[in-house]
């Protein structure tokens, strides 16, 4: 069992941000601050998948086949994993815009490898450095915005705080494939232009960021630098493992959909269109954003119930579609398993932030997103790697049986922790 960083360093001192008798003239900046960090978050997010409708324009390019792409996005997530737990908690120490201001900085020289070629080592890279922006981004922004709503309007109910990350995190994933789908399908260059149209979004977020007011003061003496470590010692072990494997499932059927669907729906659907690719991507992130916000007064057991039956549903729903070659029950199949995944994925975010001890919820979150895209690139590359030797819709079939398995295995452990674990109740 080890024992994180978090145990051994004070809390983060956050700036006395939430008083009443601030004047108003403070008040507002944090409250403009506060959608400008949600506007530089959705754009980080959306930069993150931009490639997603392009990939079937390399493959027919350079020859790339589905397992390359799958790598190429799996290099994604690496990136992401090797940032949570690099930096995905320093910003307690230094503050948020110092670890905004990188994080969108990575990203934009992601955007800049796009531009310079296309070659696969070129595509690796660009990938890699987006991960690792991404990575510093999701905790730090969210955090920020946070306490910036907090300063905006003290003693306020948190739903807006809540609505917007939501947007803001898994919209802009789903807004990404759209605007890169769009450019790619009706503006030319399509393999630069929607690069470039971020590369200038990016730096618009890098001087939002720079403009918003600073709400944790930086520590003049910081703790011994040590990376995030992983643990299921987060006040109720059986709940955060249920947790965990909920957010590993949640994230394999969004990183399934990010990295093979364009490339099913323009080949095997003979849909060419890269708008049409980019518009499923985005309608399935978005039933999941929606979803987590509808779904916002369920209990945390009824939303991990709700979830897995949605997104097991989808899941056959998805795979009959992909059978049958029929896209309305493809892209119906891929808007139930967001919509499940969302909603699962909020459950577990709501059971570990239950469970956990105040001293040691920033480390049991961080564990949780750290398991979570692992699940995001592991099925995806494994689905690359089936597919050198069958079909695309052979190796679907495969994911989904192992994906339901796991789904039922949550469904008994969920189960189990609900009857023996008050915290995750």
């Amino acid at each position: 069992m080890t024992t994180s960083l978090l145990e051994h360093q004070p809390h983060p001192r956050t700036l006395p941000v939430g008083d009443r008798t601030r004047p108003a003239v403070a008040r507002r900046r944090h409250g403009a601050g506060f959608w400008m960090v949600a506007f530089a978050f959705l754009v980080g997010m959306a930069f993150s998948t931009v490639p997603t409708p392009l990939y079937p324009l390399y493959e027919a390019r350079d020859g790339f086949s589905t397992f390359t792409v799958t790598v190429v996005y799996a290099t994604f997530a690496v990136g992401v994993v090797i940032s949570l737990m690099l930096a995905g908690h320093i910003s307690d120490w230094v503050g948020r815009k110092k670890i905004l201001l990188p994080s969108l900085g990575l990203e934009l020289a992601g955007a800049l490898v796009y531009l310079s070629g296309a070659s696969l080592p070129l595509l690796l890279a660009g990938r890699l450095v987006t991960g690792l922006g991404v990575g510093m981004l999701t905790a730090t922004a969210t955090a920020h915005l946070q306490e910036l709503h907090t300063a905006h309007r003290p003693g306020a109910s948190g739903q807006r705080f809540e609505l917007v990350s939501t947007v803001a995190n898994i919209g802009g994933l789903g807004v990404g494939p759209l605007v890169g789908g769009i450019l790619a399908q009706f503006v030319g260059a399509p393999l630069r232009v929607p690069f470039l149209v971020f590369a200038v979004l990016l730096g618009l977020g890098m001087v939002a960021v720079a403009l918003t007011p600073e709400t944790v003061a930086e520590q003049m003496v910081k703790p011994a630098y040590r990376p995030q470590r992983v643990s299921a010692d987060h006040g109720d072990r059986a709940g955060f493992l249920v947790a965990a494997a909920s957010g590993f499932a949640a994230f394999a059927v969004f990183g399934m959909f990010t990295s093979i669907a364009a490339g099913f729906v323009g080949g095997t659907l003979h849909h060419p269109s890269r708008a049409l690719a980019g518009l499923i991507v985005f309608v399935v992130f978005g039933a999941a954003a929606v979803a987590q916000t509808l779904t916002g007064r369920l209990s945390t057991a009824a939303k991990r119930r709700a979830g897995l039956l949605t997104q097991a549903v989808g899941l056959v729903v998805l795979l009959a579609g992909m059978r049958d070659a029929n896209l309305p029950a493809f892209l119906a199949g891929g808007i139930l398993s967001g919509i499940g995944a969302g909603v699962l994925f909020k459950a577990a975010l709501g059971a570990v932030a239950a469970a956990a001890v105040p001293a040691k919820r920033s480390e049991a979150l961080a564990d949780l997103f750290l398991i979570s895209y692992v699940g995001l690139s592991l099925p995806a590359l494994g689905i690359g790697l089936a597919t050198r030797e069958v079909s695309t819709t052979t190796a679907m079939t495969w994911f989904t049986a192992v994906l339901l398995v796991m789904l039922g295995a949550v469904a008994a452990l969920g189960r189990r922790a609900d009857a023996g674990g008050p915290a995750v109740r």
